[in-house]
């Protein structure tokens, strides 16, 4: 493994284990949010598109987990890239890279943490930063929230720079004017703006208490038809989605069991808004 290519004091340290040309790739956020939208999000770009690992994020404020997936051992915070394969005109498809955890980061260490990624985004020179995010609401139905239809699930959308807000927000999808928006999110958005660099987050309404499917496969379709030039396959999205829901479900099941361990920093704990 390399050295790092990215420190702070805090002790947050980003590995590159293959060195891979992300120049202009879109960048997403994909630690838990709000019924777990942003790891929804992330996971399924990753499944559905091949992306391989290029990178592990570390720091010892991080849960001293190692999550096991086919056998292999996983870091709790890794960095992937890929890309949709060209379409039919030949067009060179729009590369993506996610920043993926299944777990929280204790609050100490989420401005570092973020921080720490807008550098090396601006580092590699990446076009821009998409945080998918989930929007607490009350919905109607079996008491998990999934009396509501897809149609009626809505996306919010806000921007740190006033090209961006011009370009993707204002013409595709409702302005997100009024609120807060706290956790990994909350400080990319800021720093985005500090530095006039393009950071989106896209807000869907979501329940709370457990992983939300149908919020994140609205975002994954919001992404899709704003963001991408290569469109990704519609159809198999929300069966995918809900797919994702259950295995993150059953992750949160089993740090649960273990939380006694070690001190609470695992995704059972709730949720930092």
């Amino acid at each position: 493994m390399t050295t790092p290519t990215t420190m702070t004091a805090d002790q947050v340290r980003i590995y590159e284990v293959k060195r891979v040309d992300v120049e202009g790739a879109i960048v997403i956020d994909g630690f838990p949010s709000v019924g777990l939208v942003s790891s929804i999000v992330a996971n399924y770009l990753i499944d559905t598109l091949q992306m391989e690992q290029i990178g592990i994020v570390e720091s010892p404020s991080f849960p001293t987990v190692s999550l096991v997936r086919n056998g292999i051992p996983q870091h709790p915070v890794r960095i992937y890239a890929g890309r949709p394969p060209a379409d039919r005109v030949g067009r060179v498809a729009d590369r993506i890279v996610a920043f993926v955890s299944e777990f929280h980061p204790p609050p100490n260490i989420i401005h570092p943490l973020a921080t720490t990624i807008m550098d090396w985004v601006q580092e590699q020179r990446c076009g821009m930063l998409v945080s998918p995010e989930g929007l607490v609401v009350d919905r109607p139905g079996d008491g998990r929230g999934k009396g509501a239809r897809l149609a009626d699930v809505k996306v919010y959308g806000i921007a740190s720079t006033q090209k961006a807000r011009d370009l993707y927000i204002e013409p595709n999808t409702l302005p997100f004017t009024e609120g807060v928006i706290t956790g990994i999110a909350g400080v990319l958005l800021n720093e985005g703006r500090r530095r006039g660099f393009d950071v989106l987050t896209f807000l869907a309404e979501a329940q709370a208490d457990y992983p939300d499917a149908r919020a994140a496969a609205k975002v994954i379709e919001t992404i899709n038809r704003i963001l991408l030039r290569t469109p990704l396959d519609p159809v198999p999205l929300y069966h995918e989605a809900e797919r994702i829901e259950q295995q993150l479900l059953t992750i949160q099941r089993s740090a649960a069991e273990r939380s006694h361990l070690e001190r609470p920093t695992v995704a059972s704990q709730p949720m930092y808004r």
